[in-house]
């Protein structure tokens, strides 16, 4: 037993040098980094669960797809960004949709109406497919957290309007408001609201607001003489249109010609 306490002192008083040295040496020495290695972990769903985990996960995550799936409304055929040079079905109807619903609150909390729309044709981020539309179907189709917003325009910076539709030469989603490009590439029998543009009318025209900071380039938004956050995400937009309507119409009158 005596022996024992011996060694085990002994140890202590050996693991204590030991710790002494590394410290002191260390404090006498500098080191530099030489080289910094590193692996990818993978993550898939080929991981492997833990069941705990799993199981307090599953009631909410099957809840969440119950809302997800539920069916809203029934879309007669696909709209896609894809067809159409200067409008595309999908890109018609999201903006006429913004004009719709933001109307109702816009006229409730400002006692003004918006005269027209216009979205950014990336910002349309998956098709709309033909059969039931679903909650999911609006988180794809708009998976960014982009609130509704409304910006009062003068109609100088409509003519800028038209002018980016034509110089970027993409279908925008436009609502509202209907143009021809001229052989010249100039706008010309623009008509807001079925009224000929005047230049000193400040019209009301709503955007995401990724576009009124100035997204995309359409700097003509800072121009604004009045900013209004509807504070009401397009995603939701889409949802409570869907949740309003039996079978999505597909919109055909034309907004943009050419000579």
């Amino acid at each position: 037993m005596v022996k024992l306490k011996k060694y085990n002192g002994f140890l202590k008083l050996f693991v204590i040098f030991l710790t002494l040295f590394f410290i002191t040496s260390c404090s006498q020495k500098n080191y530099n980094l030489t080289k910094i290695e590193g692996k990818q972990l993978p993550i898939n769903e080929k991981g492997a669960e833990t069941p705990s985990i799993e199981n307090f996960i599953k009631p909410y995550r099957d809840h969440i797809n119950k809302d997800l799936d539920s069916v809203l409304a029934y879309c007669p055929e696909t709209l896609d960004k894809s067809t159409g040079k200067w409008q595309t079905s999908i890109g018609s109807l999201l903006a006429d949709v913004c004009v719709e619903r933001g109307n109702i609150v816009f006229k409730a909390r400002e006692k003004k109406t918006i005269d027209l729309c216009l979205l950014n044709h990336g910002g349309i981020r998956a098709i709309l497919p033909k059969g039931n539309v679903t909650t999911r179907t609006a988180f794809e189709i708009m998976p960014f957290e982009n609130n509704l917003v409304v910006i009062g325009l003068k109609g100088e910076q409509i003519l800028e309007i038209t002018a980016y539709i034509i110089k970027v030469q993409k279908a925008q989603p436009l609502s509202g408001m209907t143009f021809t490009i001229a052989k010249d590439n100039k706008a010309k029998n623009i008509l807001i609201q079925g009224k000929p543009l005047d230049l000193n009318k400040v019209y009301y025209v709503a955007t995401n607001d990724y576009l009124a900071n100035g997204g995309d380039s359409m700097s003509f938004f800072a121009k604004g003489v009045e900013k209004f956050d509807l504070n009401y995400k397009l995603r939701n937009v889409l949802i409570d249109y869907f949740k309003q309507v039996d079978t999505i119409p597909v919109a055909k009158n034309i907004r943009i010609t050419e000579e």
